[in-house]
């Protein structure tokens, strides 16, 4: 794939795109892309997470202890929280049929926002938009439970 396409990739995943197109394009050719058979596992939970995963083609199932599932197709980022923060992974992802991921290191990502700040604090609104969303969901849940 070109650098273009790996950009237009990047640009279909919502948290990316708030980017800008210069540090997507500094993305795109920092990344690495990779090729997972059917059946193998991309990433295993309880794993140390240094990257996220932009599924290119194909699809991952996604599950945790629970037993919760979900399915990930193209688009969609894996690991998003693993950009900006060392961590364990929460899930395990195994790949349904043979897919191709773009890898972006963590490193990677911090270069990027630390060479662009504006694309850093769009992030950063992002991501503090989103938690008080969750907050005040929560608050929602926990105000009908105590009815």
């Amino acid at each position: 794939m070109s650098i273009e396409d790996d950009v237009a990739l990047l640009e279909r995943v919502p948290t990316l795109r708030l980017l800008g197109s210069a540090a997507l394009r500094m993305l795109a050719i920092g990344s690495e892309q990779r090729d997972v058979a059917r059946g193998d596992t991309l990433f295993k939970q309880g794993d140390n997470a240094d990257c996220g995963f932009i599924v290119q083609r194909g699809s991952f199932r996604i599950q945790d202890d629970s037993g919760a599932e979900v399915t990930a197709g193209p688009g969609v980022l894996l690991g998003e929280l693993a950009l900006v923060v060392a961590m364990h992974r929460p899930s395990t992802a195994t790949a349904l049929e043979y897919a191709t991921v773009v890898r972006i290191a963590r490193s990677l990502f911090q270069r990027v926002l630390e060479s662009d700040p504006e694309a850093a604090r769009r992030l950063r609104d992002e991501f503090a938009l989103r938690s008080s969303q969750i907050a005040s969901d929560i608050m929602m849940a926990g105000a009908k439970l105590s009815t």
